[in-house]
């Protein structure tokens, strides 16, 4: 089983998030014992500005994430995404890399690991999304 994480769970666990490190932390174990955690660009730039390069690399070894490059299939899927997300009259200003990562998390793993409010519900129907 492949599990791609969003930035959201592993800020919970660097920032011992009060709500949430606990289940985060719960459910990055539990999918670590059932397969591999993997992470996108997005997730490990969105994360960067917490750690040094030394603290990124290990947290991604302490949790024996790796990491897997997006696609140009999953480019393309984010994209048409964020053009649906437009044309329903979101904002502009709505970060694309959530669409990155949930396009990443559709094509190249079995679920994603997320708090969704239910956008990635929304938009990534075929997705399978593990919250916290």
């Amino acid at each position: 089983m492949i599990s791609a994480v969003d930035s959201s769970v592993l800020l919970d666990v660097l920032c011992a998030d009060p709500d949430f490190v606990e289940r985060s932390t719960a459910l990055l174990s539990r999918c670590m014992r059932e397969g591999q955690l993997v992470a996108c660009e997005c997730v490990s730039a969105e994360i960067r500005p917490a750690l040094t390069e030394v603290e990124l690399s290990g947290l991604l070894a302490d949790w024996n994430i790796v990491f897997v490059s997006s696609t140009l299939e999953s480019a393309r899927l984010a994209g048409a995404h964020f053009a649906a997300y437009l044309k329903r009259g979101g904002s502009p200003g709505r970060v694309v890399p959530d669409f990155s990562i949930g396009a990443h998390a559709q094509l190249q793993a079995d679920r994603l690991l997320a708090r969704d409010r239910g956008f990635l519900r929304d938009y990534f129907k075929k997705l399978k999304v593990l919250e916290p």
